[in-house]
Order: C-alpha cells, then structure tokens, then sequence
C-alpha cells in the first residue's frame, strides 16, 4: 500500500517549486548548477563561552534535493559553497555556512526530498 503522507509531502514540495521559487546558480569551486530555490529564514540561538545566547539569522534557500547536481552527480551542501541570487541588475552572494557547530543545511522534509540550505550575504555585485 503506498504511503499517502508521502506522496502527499512529494506534491506540495513540487507545487511549492513551481510556484514559490525562482532560479538561482549553486556553486562549488568551478562546478555550478541553476536550481530552483524558495526563499526562508532560520534563526539560531547559540550559547557563548561565558553563557549568554548569541541570535543570528541565516537566509535559506530550500532546493530539491534532486536537483543539486554538480557535474553529473548528486550532491550535498558544504560549507564554503555559495549561492549567487540575481535581483534586477544586482546579484547577491552568499555563502553557505551556520553558526558555531550547527550543520549547514537539513532536510526540510522526513522523506529528505527537499533541502533546506543556511547562508550569509557576504558579496553584492552590479547596481
């Protein structure tokens, strides 16, 4: 019997891509890949050295997994990768990266079809 919470997860995530998203260039070194990408935040809360709790907030991009192909192969996020998002004229870098020892990305979904990537801008170019 088929698992209705499933294909059901599979239908909104490809409703929300072809919907709610727009294409931006994943990049790793030389390799790169146009993605289709929702925008999101996540907002961490990490303890200091000295206990006091630091929040910062990263802008997400959630991908389908499937679709973050470098050079003919299925990949995941690494730190230090970027996402280049092109806005008018601008394009905004970010890299790809998170507070203290929190991953880089999660599965934004229990069947791991989407990807749910945390970034900081650290360039702008044009305009």
């Amino acid at each position: 019997m088929p698992d209705l919470l499933e294909q059901s997860s599979a239908w909104l995530e490809d409703q929300r891509t072809k919907h709610l998203s727009h294409t931006v260039t994943y990049r790793r070194g030389d390799q790169s890949a146009e993605v289709a990408a929702t925008i999101g935040r996540t907002v961490f809360r990490v303890d200091d050295q000295y206990g006091a709790q630091i929040r910062s907030e990263s802008r997400d991009y959630l991908v389908l997994t499937a679709d973050l192909v470098l050079v003919g192969n299925a990949a995941l996020p690494q730190r230090g990768d970027q996402i280049r998002e092109t806005v008018g004229e601008t394009v905004f870098v970010y890299e790809v990266i998170a507070p203290g020892d929190e991953p880089c990305f999660r599965f934004s979904d229990p069947y791991r079809k989407t990807l749910r990537i945390h970034t900081k801008q650290i360039d702008q170019e044009g305009a």
